[in-house]
């Protein structure tokens, strides 16, 4: 069955859909938020998977853009896909780092797909170690010139990415939990969750505490993870999420009225969380 990830960012929502030829695309529509909000001022986020199925254009390639460098045999080990969405380590902009061994390109393509989500996008800069080749890019909301800082909208990147991913290189389906359904080959085994999910809260400091999560990844996880926190009235202020494969990194320093959480509430957050990640999911999704 086909699914759709719909991510309201701004005044904006993303639509995640299946094409004719199997792969993730996605469009930018017009979308206010209710009048009404939510009595604690936190704003309430969600991502829903459903089985509505549109058929979304999607942006041509340019005939310059080079996603794929062509230096690698067929017959090479596939390597393990990594999308990071640094919130750390840049002030005013929101940091993004993607590696797939040796074999991306320019990324010119991905560039151009994020822009097309209101974005001013920077390459950074490309670096090499051992894993293989880093590309970075500096993101920025094309309207305000300030970095990201709407999970929908974090999560619409994210997924445009490996949308790209897939598209230019669909050998990383194998490796990647949306190859399940829109890639040319699935993942070969299935990541059992309660056996992938690790949640912990360390201090951070007298005004917050860090989160780590680690689940098995799925299309609109980040939003739902900041739903969650958020829900049970803890702040979250910045962090990094990372897909790795088959699996989903977060980071999140969290606090509660502007302090850092006690442990009382460090196990009401992490039971919370751990009820969320294992809960049967077929009411909203079926892949």
């Amino acid at each position: 069955m086909a699914a759709v990830a719909i991510a309201s960012a701004a005044n904006c929502v993303v639509y995640f859909s299946s094409s004719t030829n199997n792969l993730p695309v996605f469009e930018l529509k017009n979308h206010s938020w209710p009048a009404a909000r939510p009595p604690n001022n936190l704003q309430k986020r969600s991502v829903r998977l459903s089985s509505t199925m549109g058929i979304i254009p999607r942006v041509t390639p340019s005939a310059t853009a080079v996603e794929n460098d062509g230096s690698f045999p067929d017959t090479d080990t596939v390597p393990t896909p990594k999308v990071i969405i640094d919130q750390d380590s840049d002030p005013d902009a929101t940091v993004v780092e993607i590696t797939f061994g040796n074999r991306l390109g320019a990324l010119l393509d991905t560039m151009n797909a994020l822009k097309n989500l209101g974005l001013n996008v920077t390459k950074a800069n490309v670096y090499l170690d051992s894993s293989g080749k880093h590309n970075k890019f500096s993101i920025t909301k094309a309207n305000t010139g300030r970095k990201v800082e709407d999970p929908e909208l974090l999560e619409a990147i994210r997924l445009t990415i490996i949308n790209n991913l897939l598209e230019y290189h669909p050998e990383s389906s194998s490796q990647l939990a949306m190859g399940a359904a829109f890639g040319v080959e699935p993942p070969k085994e299935k990541v059992d969750v309660d056996i992938a999910t690790h949640i912990s809260v360390d201090d951070d400091g007298p005004e917050r505490s860090l989160l780590y999560v680690e689940t098995a990844d799925r299309p609109g996880l980040l939003v739902d993870l900041v739903k969650s926190i958020t829900d049970i009235s803890i702040a979250v202020e910045s962090g990094e999420f990372d897909t790795e494969g088959l699996l989903a990194k977060a980071k999140f320093h969290v606090s509660y009225k502007g302090k850092a959480i006690i442990k009382p509430l460090q196990q009401v957050l992490a039971n919370s969380l751990r009820y969320f990640l294992r809960r049967p999911t077929t009411e909203e999704a079926s892949f």
